[in-house]
């Protein structure tokens, strides 16, 4: 067995830009109002709080600066408090911005955000850690990918809405979204008890590779393989779905339709609650 590899995600940044920037120049008036997944929130709104994360890391990479009156984060929750409040902030506030607006701030900001993260050393530590991977300290590596997905996964909520979803779909793209989220897989299993040596296999119906669990002496960690040994469960995922069942985006029903399990289904069942995202 070998532990998963870092993901290297710094060169998709320029790509994942143009693709919303071409997106937007050509939505209609109606286009930038129409509804999202995101509750309350349309397809400017989640334009807007790209643009938000964007301007948030250059604050901080390029101006080394931080809120100098930060509240008190003494919890995960604390923390999500936190960040919903500021994106609800945000997004309440430029609603008064024009889309035009909008697009200018976006052609500026992107690119200098990919040009910061290529100046950080993929293995020093993180200024903020990966939270829903259980990290308490993270990789920059790790960071930026989460980043990554984060700027993927907004983006085709945004192409949900206005049904354009493909672009984003390709392998080339959408394979480090996954494999970024299935991170989160030791974290969302910590307090599940199975025999040491257990291994649980977790495929997507449109990607290539699987990832595994195994159960080790205390905790379970992500590996890229299982040699020849058989899974006690294995979990497919509905491809299509899958980015969406790791950020709240589904319903129960939709959720539990998305996930196939065969073997021992107390194993598999734990992936449905499982999170890459702050919520």
């Amino acid at each position: 067995m070998q532990p998963v590899k870092v993901i290297d995600t710094i060169e998709l940044f320029p790509v994942l830009h143009e693709q919303l920037v071409s997106l937007l120049e050509e939505l209609t008036p109606d286009q930038w109002q129409s509804p999202t997944v995101l509750r309350g929130w349309c397809v400017k709104d989640i334009a807007s709080h790209i643009i938000d994360g964007h301007f948030r890391r250059v604050a901080l990479y390029r101006d080394r600066y931080i809120d100098p009156n930060p509240p008190r984060i003494d919890s995960y929750q604390s923390l999500v408090d936190y960040l919903n409040q500021l994106n609800h902030d945000w997004v309440i506030a430029t609603r008064r911005i024009s889309p035009a607006q909008l697009l200018d701030w976006l052609r500026q900001v992107g690119p200098e955000v990919y040009q910061l993260f290529k100046t950080l050393p993929p293995h020093d530590a993180a200024t903020f850690s990966v939270a829903w991977a259980g990290e308490e300290s993270s990789q920059n590596w790790f960071h930026i990918a989460r980043e990554y997905t984060e700027l993927w996964h907004h983006q085709q909520q945004i192409r949900l809405a206005v049904d354009q979803t493909e672009p984003l779909m390709n392998a080339a793209l959408y394979h480090p979204v996954i494999d970024t989220f299935m991170r989160a897989l030791p974290y969302t299993y910590r307090s599940v008890m199975a025999p040491e040596a257990t291994r649980i296999r977790f495929t997507l119906t449109n990607l290539t590779g699987s990832w595994y669990l195994y159960r080790a002496a205390t905790d379970w960690q992500l590996v890229t393989d299982i040699a020849d040994q058989q899974p006690v469960t294995d979990v497919s995922i509905d491809g299509q779905l899958a980015w969406r069942l790791f950020t709240k985006g589904l319903t129960d029903a939709e959720a539990a339709s998305s996930v196939t399990i065969e073997g021992d289904q107390s194993l598999g069942n734990p992936v449905l609650r499982m999170l890459s995202v702050m919520a």
